[in-house]
């Protein structure tokens, strides 16, 4: 399994700089964002994956929209692995929004207000994240799924704090 964590955010650009949380419900990619994801395509080109799981999220939509392009994979919606909600990006959309703007994705399987509604603690972030990987061991493609996520989740699943973009190879089996 490989995670990748989603591109630059609106949010990502004005936290980066000043470490306050400029209040953008769901932010979209920036151009950077948009670049930063395309040059995913060429890292992640090496591995070979049956599909995309992404959380709900804009950020992390945009980022698989064109990673799932360049590789031409599908793409499954995956709450699980949305951020934990300590700030005001990480409100998403309801369901049916995302399900206007996105047509070519199922989100039928989610709730309609599918995000934390209110903050999560790191502790329950690491237990959400231990259920994800135990569940990932089911999988018969677990070793061919790419996850696009979000730093929070990467950190709960794996102790990391990442960068935008940065690739991440994980194996359920051995959680390190």
């Amino acid at each position: 399994m490989i995670l990748l964590r989603h591109a630059e955010s609106e949010f990502n650009v004005v936290y980066n700089i000043s470490g306050v949380d400029p209040g953008i419900e769901d932010p979209k990619l920036t151009e950077r964002g948009h670049r930063q994801a395309q040059e995913a395509v060429a890292r992640l080109s090496d591995y070979s994956f049956d599909r995309i799981l992404t959380s709900p999220y804009t950020r992390t939509l945009q980022t698989a929209e064109t990673v799932a392009k360049g590789l031409g994979l599908p793409i499954t919606i995956e709450p699980e692995v949305r951020e934990r909600g300590a700030f005001v990006c990480d409100i998403g959309k309801p369901r049916d929004e995302l399900a206007q703007l996105w047509p070519a994705i199922d989100f039928s399987h989610i709730d309609e207000l599918w995000w934390n509604q209110e903050t999560e603690s790191d502790d329950s972030v690491v237990v959400r994240a231990k259920r994800f990987r135990e569940a990932a061991l089911d999988w018969p493609d677990h070793d061919r799924t790419l996850v696009i996520t979000h730093w929070g989740f990467i950190r709960g699943l794996t102790g990391l704090s990442v960068k935008n973009c940065d690739v991440i190879p994980f194996d359920p089996n051995n959680p390190g």
